[in-house]
């Protein structure tokens, strides 16, 4: 198994995991002791404790850099036919910068309460519309809102999340169009919602090691256009042709969608999911209310799998004809995990459910405190006979921190949605806005 794989050996004081626990991601790794091993395990509070000394964070940085930069580079679809000599120049040049908090669920409560204006104005900005685009960003981890200057104020375009660009048709335009004399500003900001992890790749790199090897179909269309005007890309040139016979014009390419397929959903929309938050959630329940005819059939679905105590209950944030239930989202960012003193929540690496190992939960209650969304409730332990367990000195029922599953144990799946009669509850992937687009377009 090991032969068809890629692999690396790590020995003596060698780190492995600690991209996965600060940022409370998935490990992309199996590791495996080829001889006995003693191994020392750093929690993730620890972690950010040691960051805090500046050789331990060099170090981290310089690990990271030389084994998991190169590989995190090849993930992303525009970098992936790249050379490794421009590859090593990329790593080189590459810079780690990090915005806002990595705790943002304490001050979620908060913010999600004040006005559009007043939230986006409150969020660290990264790029700044208007500005010539310095670097090529590269979102490595949490979520960046798009934004253009709307009046006095500026108004949500999109929301970005893992492996998502910014500032391709930008620095792109202006490497290919430099003969003529004309620089593109960036047409938009970007902020960091909450917290955000992100890699800047300097534009002359750019320029020199990535536009050469990035094919046509790849770049926003403005950028393909002026790659067929300065013969760059003239064995494609009649594809330029056959758009126009269709109807699309050059002069329309700027208005098409962008390769990070975020330009779709309502303005309105946009904000209402981004000032919630709910982009971070890969599993939301979102249920059409022009359909839904409040029979609660889901509820009972979800009590009837879970001996008949409903994970969740049919209320939550509405905007128009959406209501996005109260129900675990199998968040992309689970910052229910932070401080659980026992391990007991953590993602499943098979399926990506956020579960709770109720045998080692001690019921103290962390979790659901910790959940910006509410969406983990502490509520009592029954016996196989139905009988409550109580605390021998106190007398009090046992509770425990219970939350969706997606019924996870379900060959047919979440039993909310198979229940549904009228076809008006989805379980949808918040953190890409085609998903819900692509729902809404159906019932329209």
């Amino acid at each position: 198994m090991l032969r068809e794989n890629e692999t690396v050996s790590l020995g003596p004081g060698e780190l492995f995991g600690e991209v996965a626990a600060m940022y409370r991601s998935p490990r992309t790794a199996t590791v495996i002791a080829e001889t006995e091993a003693t191994l020392l395990e750093i929690r993730w509070q620890g972690l950010r404790i040691l960051r805090r000394d500046k050789g331990f964070a060099d170090t981290l940085e310089a690990h990271y850099r030389k084994h998991w930069l190169p590989v995190h580079l090849r993930e992303i679809p525009l970098l992936r036919h790249l050379p490794e000599s421009s590859l090593a120049r990329v790593v080189e040049a590459t810079q780690l910068r990090s915005f806002g908090r990595m705790e943002w669920n304490a001050g979620y409560r908060r913010t999600r309460e004040l006005p559009v204006e007043q939230q986006i104005e409150s969020e660290p900005v990264v790029a700044s519309e208007g500005r010539i685009p310095t670097d090529l960003i590269i979102v490595r981890s949490g979520f960046a809102r798009l934004s253009q200057q709307y009046g006095a104020s500026h108004r949500t375009t999109a929301y970005l999340g893992k492996g998502h660009v910014f500032g391709l048709e930008e620095l792109s335009c202006n490497a290919l169009s430099v003969k003529a004399n004309l620089t593109r500003t960036l047409r938009q900001s970007l902020r960091a919602v909450g917290f955000l992890d992100a890699l800047f790749i300097p534009a002359e790199v750019f320029a020199e090691e990535i536009l050469p090897h990035v094919r046509r179909s790849e770049l926003p269309a403005a950028a393909a256009d002026l790659m067929i005007q300065s013969g760059s890309d003239r064995s494609r040139s009649g594809d330029r042709r056959r758009r126009e016979r269709n109807g699309i014009r050059p002069g329309d390419w700027n208005d098409l969608p962008s390769p990070t397929g975020q330009q779709f959903q309502p303005t309105g929309l946009l904000e209402f999911i981004v000032q919630k938050r709910l982009n971070n959630g890969r599993q939301a329940m979102v249920i059409d209310l022009h359909r839904c005819t409040r029979c609660d059939d889901c509820v009972k679905a979800c009590a009837s799998v879970h001996d008949g105590n409903p994970r969740f209950v049919r209320q939550g944030f509405t905007h128009e004809r959406l209501q996005f239930v109260q129900a675990c989202m199998q968040c992309t960012d689970p910052v229910c995990m932070i401080g659980c003193p026992t391990g007991a929540i953590a993602r499943d690496e098979e399926t990506g459910v956020v579960e709770i190992y109720e045998p080692i939960c001690v019921g103290c209650g962390t979790c659901a405190a910790s959940c910006p969304y509410e969406n983990i409730r502490m509520s009592e332990v029954f016996d196989s006979q139905g009988r409550g367990y109580r605390d021998v000195q106190t007398d009090k029922p046992i509770t425990k921190a219970t939350k969706c599953d997606l019924c996870s144990r379900q060959p047919s799946g979440p039993a909310c949605a198979s229940a549904c009669p009228h076809d008006a509850l989805v379980r949808i992937d918040l953190s890409e806005s085609e998903p819900l687009q692509k729902w809404l377009d159906r019932r329209s």
